[in-house]
């Protein structure tokens, strides 16, 4: 059974790789492991050693503390919730994108994005 942190540990794992246009293969190669086992530390189905968790930190240019982010302030529903959302490749596409935009823009898209969510 999988425990909650290594979940979520994986899932910021991929979240991240996604973010930065990253294969598993490609983050296997500079790991040092078979992308096999990016894809069960990113189900959270293996557990990621101190010292792995440090290498993929170096390889994705994050720290190991990055992997941890959200994680004490999560109840388990809410937990789920945002491991679903960071599941489904169109929102994970959309934030991509998001940080493609240079800076001030970005943040009148955000701006612009607040006020239609308190719209609706």
């Amino acid at each position: 059974m999988k425990h909650p942190v290594d979940a979520h540990v994986g899932k910021r794992i991929r979240h991240r790789r996604w973010m930065v246009g990253m294969t598993q293969q490609q983050l296997a190669d500079k790991v040092g492991v078979k992308f096999q086992q990016i894809q069960k530390y990113e189900t959270g189905m293996n557990r990621v050693s101190a010292s792995r968790l440090w290498d993929v930190a170096d390889a994705m240019g994050v720290s190991i503390a990055f992997f941890f982010e959200g994680l004490a302030d999560a109840d388990a529903a809410a937990f789920e919730a945002r491991g679903d959302m960071m599941a489904d490749k169109e929102a994970l596409d959309l934030v991509r994108s998001y940080y493609a935009i240079p800076e001030a823009q970005r943040r009148r898209l955000f701006d612009l994005a607040r006020v239609l969510s308190d719209a609706a």
